[in-house]
């Protein structure tokens, strides 16, 4: 054999040595179906950040809000993750305050985030709008690192400050925002450290799951719900808040404001000293399904201003303090679908009183059940007032099933004088007067 040929066979040789380096298994390339994601340079990952936090037996432990912050805030800087809380009750001085992409899930039935006991003092000089710093008569209970809201009596809604203490100086307190009005002492001006358990303030992406929420409301004063409640949301778009429980706080329970595509799933809100579950500001698109609402002080379910393309179905509004279920200024083109409303104090379902261009036109009432309701007095299972137009009433049971001598929910539906078109179609009423229509001229 000569040197060619001998070339020859021990290229073939070293080919089929090689070969196998080449086969599919190690084919690193990108697959048909790999692509970045959204608001990324880079495609989805199996396994991200997660981390555990609690009292005992986790990556980072502590007992109160500040383990839990810093847990939550170590996934945030790593783009989004997991944070698990473990079982254990926790001593809240200021909010949980959420971040974007990151998940806050407890241990169903045994995480409780407890808030601590409030503190109340007058303001010592006028807090100005925009101020960072406040003066109190009396410091005590309020310490570096607290939540505090500030109000006086004509700052309330909107224009409470919930913010947090960021150093101390004497009397003086400095706080991470400013002012939202001007807090005068002639107007009883005061601070106090109360604030939402959990807060989400311009965020995306955030979940949170299987927490008990316990408002401890005997031990602090009333928050209002537009600046706070158990779980408080303000411009915090596609969230979502699932297995979780809201109860005893002075306030809300669950209140999210001019944040959309809002999911609220299988949560309870109980024995709150106001609203059950208040969406509102222009909140577009929420879902609230399977959830219980019971023994709140006002409403179980409060629609507040532009709340429109929603869906509520399959929930519970039970034994609450006012209605059942509030609809109001702009809240329209909702489907409110297969809920039970009963035994609240007033009438079930409560349409407000609002001129024809703030109505709450277009919602779609299906499948219901509205009974045992008016325990304060006689009232109607649902009541509509104002300039209300195209409402839809289908397959509803509106009845009360007490023994007749304690039946209180006497009118089935009361249609005020201004209402405008109504549809009733196929709805079983039991009540000492089914329809009360008082519109001069029917639409119906």
């Amino acid at each position: 054999m000569n040197a060619y040929s001998r070339m020859s066979i021990a290229g073939v040789a070293l080919f089929i040595t090689i070969s196998p380096t080449f086969s599919a298994e190690s084919d690193f390339s990108p697959k048909p179906n790999e692509q970045q994601l959204p608001n990324a340079m880079h495609s989805a990952m199996t396994k991200t950040p997660s981390i555990t936090v609690g009292r005992e037996n986790a990556v980072l432990t502590g007992q109160d809000n500040r383990a839990l912050q810093a847990a939550v805030d170590y996934i945030a800087g790593m783009g989004g993750g997991v944070v698990q809380i473990t079982a254990g009750r926790y001593e809240m001085y200021d909010s949980l305050h959420l971040r974007s992409n990151v998940t806050v899930r407890g241990v169903e039935g045994k995480t409780i985030l407890h808030k601590a006991e409030g503190a109340v003092s007058p303001l010592a000089i006028d807090g100005d709008f925009g101020e960072e710093q406040i003066t109190l008569i009396d410091p005590a209970g309020f310490s570096v690192g607290c939540g505090v809201a500030i109000r006086d009596e004509n700052a309330g809604g909107f224009h409470t400050t919930v913010a947090r203490i960021t150093g101390r100086s004497g009397n003086t307190f400095s706080i991470n925002k400013p002012l939202m009005a001007d807090c005068m002492v002639s107007n009883k001006a005061r601070a106090t450290t109360v604030f939402p358990v959990i807060s989400a303030y311009e965020i995306t992406n955030t979940k949170i799951e299987n927490l008990i929420i316990d408002g401890n409301k005997d031990s602090n004063i009333h928050l209002n719900g537009c600046r706070g409640a158990g779980i408080f949301f303000y411009r915090a778009f596609g969230t979502v808040i699932s297995g979780c429980t809201v109860r005893n706080y002075n306030g809300d329970g669950i209140s999210f404001q001019q944040s959309n595509d809002v999911t609220v799933l299988n949560c309870t809100a109980e024995d709150n000293a106001s609203l059950g579950i208040h969406p509102g500001s222009g909140s577009q698109r929420p879902t609230v399904r399977k959830c219980i609402s019971r023994r709140n002080g006002t409403d179980g379910l409060f629609l507040c201003w532009r709340v429109r393309h929603g869906l509520f179905e399959e929930n519970q509004l039970i034994n609450n303090g006012r209605f059942g279920i509030s609809i109001g200024h702009k809240d329209s083109d909702n489907l409110l679908r297969r809920n039970v409303v009963r035994l609240n104090h007033s009438n079930g379902i409560f349409f407000r009183n609002e001129s024809l261009g703030m109505a709450a036109h277009r919602n779609r009432l299906e499948a219901n059940v509205i009974e045992d309701n008016a325990t304060g007095g006689e009232a109607a299972g649902i009541r509509i007032r104002g300039q209300t137009n195209d409402l839809v009433f289908k397959d509803n049971i509106i009845r009360d099933t007490r023994p007749k001598e304690l039946q209180t929910q006497t009118v089935g539906i009361r249609i005020e004088e201004k209402v405008g078109r109504v549809v009733l179609d196929d709805n079983k009423i039991e009540a000492k007067t089914p329809i009360d229509d008082r519109r001069t001229q029917k639409t119906q």
